[in-house]
């Protein structure tokens, strides 16, 4: 038991599953675990452990933005042993190939700052997903016949921006889609020498301005965590 989750040693999987929202989290063990039992409900961030194809699966919420997740990842890593951390979420699409309701797989993740900025100091560290993981998910994907795009995001550390400059330079830059976690985690796993990974719902589109309505949201985002768990067991 940490300050943060209220789980029992072996409560907690060591494949883990992060969305951001809670309920998420929740939908996502009814959905597709077996035997979910609920292990942490510290601060109404939910924890669930089940089975999937008849293996441990933990899916935790982490909360919105790069210091709550990294709240989270660093209980789970340095305190239940989590080796596998894939985070499931939404993002904004930002190329204009990139549609409403595509998947996107992070390769890297592009940050201004994040709760790990004071360790690099003048270092502009790169963080990237493992391999491993990345590939699977891609042939996970592949499988399944959803519309991947396979590359760069950016973890931005506020919601309501207003650098309209640096969405410009983004764009420019062939970044994908932008979100608020993965860049912390994937630094977080290089740290402890864990398996990271972030797979992306496109929920809205900073260009278009498209988003996806909320009644169709379930079922694509069911895709994005059937790919988490094929990558997690390939």
């Amino acid at each position: 038991m940490t300050v943060h989750i209220g789980a029992k040693p072996d409560d907690i999987a060591e494949t883990v599953l992060m969305p951001g929202d809670p309920y998420r989290a929740k939908w996502a063990a009814e959905t597709f675990l077996d035997d979910a039992k609920l292990v942490n409900e510290v601060r109404g961030m939910l924890g669930f452990t089940g089975t999937w194809k008849g293996n441990r699966v933990t899916i935790q919420g982490s909360g919105m933005g790069m210091p709550s997740l990294s709240i989270y990842a660093n209980e789970l890593m340095m305190e239940y042993n989590a080796q596998t951390l894939i985070r499931i979420g939404s993002c904004g699409g930002m190329q204009p190939h990139v549609g409403i309701r595509d998947v996107i797989i992070a390769m890297t993740a592009t940050t201004i700052t994040s709760p790990s900025s004071g360790i690099f100091k003048e270092v502009n560290f790169a963080p990237c997903a493992d391999w491993s993981l990345l590939n699977a998910a891609v042939n996970a994907a592949a499988s399944k016949g959803s519309k991947t795009h396979v590359g760069g995001i950016y973890s931005s550390d506020v919601f309501y921006a207003e650098r309209p400059d640096l969405d410009e330079q983004m764009v420019r830059h062939g970044i994908l889609g932008v979100e608020m976690e993965a860049a912390e985690l994937y630094m977080l796993a290089a740290r402890h020498k864990r398996r990271a990974l972030a797979v992306l719902t496109v929920s809205d589109h900073l260009q278009t301005g498209e988003a996806l309505p909320s009644e169709d949201r379930e079922k694509t985002f069911g895709d994005m965590v059937e790919i988490a768990l094929e990558a997690a067991f390939a």
